[in-house]
Order: structure tokens, then sequence, then C-alpha cells
């Protein structure tokens, strides 16, 4: 169980981060300044910051435009609940 519990900090973590650097991005592009790589965004959505990322996108109105972002951020989200469900019933 203290496997479940760094899991559950992480993931925290991890959206909280992403949630915020689309904020961060958001803001620098309405200041025209250095912005946050594309790239950047959908790493932390892939290391399991998909919630955030994918909420930062319409709390911000930020890259809703985008298509890869529209598709990419639901379809890794998907990918980690479907991960998610079946580690669950494995190990429970």
């Amino acid at each position: 169980m203290h496997f479940v519990k760094v899991l559950f900090v992480y993931l925290l973590i991890i959206n909280f981060a992403g949630l915020t650097a689309m904020g961060m991005d958001k803001s620098r592009a309405k200041r025209h300044a250095w912005r946050i790589p594309e790239a950047n965004l959908f790493l932390i959505s892939f290391l399991g910051g998909s919630i955030g990322t994918w909420a930062g996108m319409y709390l911000f109105r930020h890259k809703t435009k985008h298509w890869r972002f529209v598709i990419g951020m639901p379809l890794i989200c998907m990918v980690h609940a479907v991960t998610a469900v079946s580690l669950f019933y494995r190990l429970f």
C-alpha cells in the first residue's frame, strides 16, 4: 500500500505541474514572452499529468484550437485511465 500512496502523491504533483504549465504558457503568450515548448507540455501529460494539462487547456482557454492538443490530451488521458483500471484490477 505504500506504493499506492507514493503514486497518489506523484500524480497530484505532476497534474498540478501540468495545470500550472498551461497557465504559465497562456500568460507568457499574452505577454509575447518566452513560451513553454509544446513538447514539454505533452511530456508532462505523458508522465501522468494528463488530467491537469487537459483541465488547464479549458480553464485557461489555451491550445483549444490546436488539433494536436484537442485530440492528444484526451487520448493520453484515456490511455492513463485504461492503465489505471487495469492495474487496479491486478492489484486488488
